[in-house]
């Protein structure tokens, strides 16, 4: 399973990248082949300073070796090893009419002392994260996952849609990071689903991506803006900074296992602003986007 995986996120790495260059028609990616000390290693590629990407990276890793003693203690094991395997993406658009995105699909592997597979799931997930709220543009993205989930068990959408509203809170700012999409973890054998169905199902999610998201970079990129939106877009992505640093799971795992910190960096857009007390003007398309990351609502 680890192998099947590990080889279709390299695939999927070219044909996301591929197509994020057509539809920016500026910059490529710059491709970085690094290696973990412990065990394993990835590709990265970055673009940045582009017609419609002003930074964003597609990576992709598989990583192994003996779990970190801080990881034993969350997941309650010892002398574990592990091996995990994912592709990570987030693009910052330059225009602050073209929402962000971020998109992780990954399978992980638990091993005792004498080399068995004690534990294996499969996690991931799509989110956007606009500045400006178009609600046709909300639709669409949860409509292809919503049809996708929909294909493997007509409760997955609902559920992974929850979780994703759930998790991607920035608790400390009582507001979401974005309107979200999907997320899951820990998706294990049961009865129901066997190891073959998640990857069958995480391996759509994956390629359901660019429907998602590409139609909409598509219709927004050229629209005008102002200085004062972009001020407002930089906002945002201080948001979204806080939230990768202080809440997201990925980072944190990617920290303790001794990862690479360009790459888990990545995410982090080039540049932000922090307003002290900054408030939108009642009325304006400011506010409304934050009522809705007050309150998360059902797009489909």
């Amino acid at each position: 399973m680890k192998e099947k995986f590990y080889k279709y996120i390299q695939e999927l790495q070219d044909t996301i990248t591929h197509k994020l260059e057509a539809v920016d028609g500026k910059s490529t990616f710059k491709e970085d082949i690094w290696e973990r000390p412990e065990g394993g290693g990835g590709r990265t590629r970055v673009i940045e300073n582009g017609a419609v990407f002003e930074k964003g990276g597609v990576n992709i890793s598989g990583v192994h070796g003996e779990l970190p003693e801080s990881m034993q203690q969350y997941f309650g094991v010892k002398d574990a090893n592990f091996f995990a395997c994912g592709l990570s993406l987030v693009l910052h658009p330059k225009n602050p009419m073209v929402p962000t995105v971020h998109a992780n699909w990954r399978y992980f592997e638990m091993y005792d002392k004498e080399g068995c597979i004690v534990d294996q799931w499969f996690g991931g997930g799509q989110d956007l994260t606009p500045y400006y709220l178009f609600n046709e543009d909300a639709t669409h993205f949860h409509k292809v996952c919503k049809a996708v989930c929909d294909k493997h068990n007509t409760d997955f959408y609902p559920k992974y849609k929850a979780r994703c509203d759930e998790y991607f809170w920035n608790t400390h700012r009582n507001e979401a990071r974005g309107i979200g999409g999907l997320f899951f973890d820990y998706c294990k054998a049961t009865d129901t689903m066997s190891m073959q169905d998640w990857y069958n199902y995480v391996t759509e999610v994956g390629n359901s991506f660019l429907e998602c998201y590409v139609p909409i970079v598509e219709k927004r990129k050229y629209l005008s803006y102002t200085k004062r939106q972009r001020d407002w877009q930089e906002i945002r992505r201080g948001r979204y900074v806080e939230f990768n640093l202080v809440h997201d799971k990925g980072t944190l795992f990617g920290l303790k296992t001794n990862g690479r910190i360009e790459s888990i960096l990545m995410s982090l857009p080039p540049h932000v602003q922090w307003i002290y007390d900054h408030n939108p003007e009642a009325g304006s398309e400011e506010e409304k986007l934050l009522k809705v990351l007050k309150k998360p609502k059902e797009w489909t």
